[in-house]
């Protein structure tokens, strides 16, 4: 609560000089009390902006990092299509390999086949003309 103001009352000049000294003592107590709590806004506004400036750089920081990271995945996957794209070709190439085997390989079997019925002819044949030799040294030996 405020003190009330004394009534102002004619009185010597130590008197005033003394109300004078309690009223400037008040304003410099009331002054001094403004001063510190304005040295203290001034802090917090000091710390409330180095505050904000670490957050910032914090946020930057993240989103560099987190760019970072988009370039490594987006190269990580490049290089994942290319050598899914050299897998798919080489998968390709042993199937025409191994169809091309197969055709190769029935028909190997077919000439085997082939083969072993020539094989088989030409031993009838030769058994036949053994026979006609033989007829005709029989022929030419009577």
């Amino acid at each position: 609560m405020a003190e009330p103001k004394p009534a102002l009352v004619r009185t010597d000049s130590s008197e005033m000089d003394e109300l004078a000294a309690a009223e400037y003592a008040t304003e410099s107590d009331s002054l001094a009390a403004l001063e510190e709590r304005i040295r203290r806004i001034v802090e917090l506004v000091n710390s409330a902006r180095a505050e904000r400036d670490r957050a910032i750089k914090e946020r930057d920081a993240a989103i560099a990092e987190k760019h970072i990271a988009t370039q490594a995945a987006e190269q990580a996957q490049e290089k994942l299509a290319a050598e899914l794209d050299s897998a798919l070709a080489a998968r390709d190439e042993a199937v025409s390999q191994f169809e091309k085997a197969q055709g190769v390989s029935g028909e190997a079997k077919k000439l085997r086949d082939e083969l072993d019925h020539m094989r088989g002819e030409r031993k009838q044949v030769r058994t036949r003309i053994e026979k006609l030799l033989g007829q005709m040294d029989l022929l030419s030996g009577q």
